[in-house]
């Protein structure tokens, strides 16, 4: 098997090792992110549902800039969401600061009964631009 090409954000290398998954993986071209939650630095949740989206959206965007990539390159997003039915426009209202303008990414939302004390989680793939691939 060949070496996987791991991207870790500062800072938070202890959290990935404790809990035993790489936050990114470079391969073909693309970057392949782990679900990122509201997490602290210590790992526990942000418990303010728009604090908890915007620091998960912060840690994605931490492992995008250690990838030398931005959302601008994310293709495709899936999203996991504790109750959507009553949390959607509280969650969705945050989105617009990170993805800016339309065109958007692809998008698959789904609702989830457990996010380990979590309440909305993100995972992206983004295409990495010429010069992180190298």
């Amino acid at each position: 098997m060949t070496q996987r090409d791991v991207v870790f954000p500062p800072g938070r290398h202890a959290l990935y090792e404790r809990d035993r998954y790489s936050p990114a993986i470079r391969s073909n071209g693309f970057l392949f992110v782990s679900g990122q939650v509201g997490s602290r630095e210590d790992g526990t949740p942000e418990p303010e549902l728009q604090e908890h989206v915007r620091l998960a959206f912060r840690n994605l965007q931490a492992i995008l800039a250690a990838a030398g990539s931005s959302f601008d390159d994310v293709v495709d997003v899936t999203v996991f969401m504790v109750d959507p039915a009553s949390r959607f426009e509280t969650i969705w209202q945050v989105v617009p600061e990170f993805w800016g303008v339309a065109p958007y990414p692809a998008l698959t939302a789904v609702g989830v009964t457990w996010l380990n004390g979590f309440d909305f989680e993100i995972k992206v793939i983004a295409k990495l631009p010429q010069t992180a691939q190298d």
